[in-house]
């Protein structure tokens, strides 16, 4: 690996697109001046004498590959730094160590399932406690603090409900209680192509990369993104302490995914909406929810605080557990399986699979129930896609 910086690409001087392609990526790094960032295995690292290193010690401590992943993650998110883990739920475990027991954290009602589960059964055990509000609601959101709230967790859009939380309103409510509160942000459902939290006033930008931001279905990993060198140190000792790190097979993955962002991004708007139109359209459903829609409730903030959304769409069909079961089974473009954001669409029940976990009384707070579906639009053709949605409805509800 080259010691030189004099061909580093400077991100400031360019846009979304070019940075995904440059940032991290520089021939001039390598010896042999590939022009793909070459996946770099090794675990351990020849030393010029002790303690006297080209960069790199040990592969748990830092990689190549993974800092180029890095290097180009920080400007998709308007961020000075990044930091790459094994997966989404790996980061969380690992922010968790910024707090001490006795410490409290604020999140959203409406969290990711594997969130909620973490907060409830293992921070608690560690005298970390948990409030989930509903973060629309910023008169009560500001009641929800506590003498020791130290982590305010935000989710937006919401997972599986897509309710819109204004970011910079609860992080300039959180700063004025105290300025030492952390404010993250979970980006995952927008991705860094359409809501940079960062400027919005949060601390940290948390991502399941393994989710749009890769969008091709074969790695798990997460993110953070941050601008404060303090906390960024702080996040990197814990990195390598923890261990909690991604292959560097699955970070050159991840790095050629961020390549096309930008383009599937919009594809996948494109088709979201098409989708969400015609789904508003057909008698056999209730309601649909989708932030670029005028009927979404937060439409107004959407209009704000995001440049766009993807294809993450959630309904409620005529009928219930029945019905609900019969639709998913007739489906044929869309896979009825967990995660999203992938290119392939997929399909599925949030009350039995991705939020099986959250308690069944909080379920019927957020109006998970059995007649709920969690549709994530991909790449297809969008004609074929509400196609297949509408023969799947038919066939489950045929007597509309």
């Amino acid at each position: 690996m080259s010691s030189s910086n004099d061909y580093a690409h400077n991100p400031d001087h360019y846009g979304f697109q070019t940075n995904a392609i440059h940032s991290g990526q520089e021939p001039e790094k390598w010896t042999s001046r590939t022009v793909v960032p070459p996946i770099v295995m090794g675990t351990t690292f020849k030393q010029y004498e002790p303690g006297k290193h080209a960069g790199f010690e040990y592969g748990r401590s830092g990689n190549p590959t993974r800092n180029s992943l890095e290097e180009c993650l920080a400007p998709l998110e308007k961020a000075k730094y990044a930091l790459a883990f094994a997966s989404g739920s790996a980061a969380l475990t690992t922010m968790s160590y910024l707090l001490k027991s006795g410490d409290h954290i604020l999140t959203v009602d409406d969290v990711y399932g594997g969130t909620n589960r973490f907060f409830r059964n293992c921070a608690n055990r560690m005298g970390i406690e948990t409030s989930f509000v509903d973060m629309l609601d910023l008169e009560l959101t500001e009641k929800s603090f506590k003498p020791n709230t130290m982590m305010v967790w935000i989710e937006t859009p919401t997972n599986p409900t897509l309710k819109l939380v204004d970011i910079k309103a609860v992080c300039e409510i959180a700063k004025r209680k105290n300025p030492d509160i952390i404010c993250v942000v979970d980006n995952t459902f927008a991705s860094a192509y359409f809501q940079n939290p960062l400027e919005l006033g949060a601390d940290i930008v948390s991502h399941s990369l393994t989710k749009y931001m890769n969008g091709h279905s074969d790695v798990v990993m997460g993110a953070i993104m941050l601008n404060d060198e303090k906390l960024y140190e702080r996040m990197k000792y814990l990195q390598n302490a923890v261990g909690a790190v991604p292959s560097p097979f699955d970070c050159y993955l991840a790095s050629r995914g961020l390549k096309t962002l930008a383009f599937r991004m919009q594809a996948h708007m494109h088709n979201g909406l098409k989708v969400a139109k015609s789904l508003s359209e057909n008698p056999r459903v209730e309601k649909v929810i989708y932030p670029g829609l005028e009927s979404h409730p937060q439409h107004e903030l959407y209009k704000r605080q995001m440049k766009g959304f993807g294809g993450m769409i959630s309904i409620y069909i005529r009928g219930g557990i029945d019905e609900s079961f019969r639709f998913l089974s007739a489906l044929k473009l869309f896979s009825c399986a967990e995660s999203l954001g992938g290119y392939e669409s997929l399909v599925e029940h949030p009350a039995i699979m991705t939020h099986a976990s959250v308690p069944k009384d909080q379920r019927a707070v957020l109006g998970i129930d059995d007649n709920f579906v969690r549709i994530s639009v991909g790449i297809e053709d969008a004609d074929d896609l509400i196609g297949d949605l509408n023969q799947a409805l038919e066939k489950a509800i045929p007597n509309n």
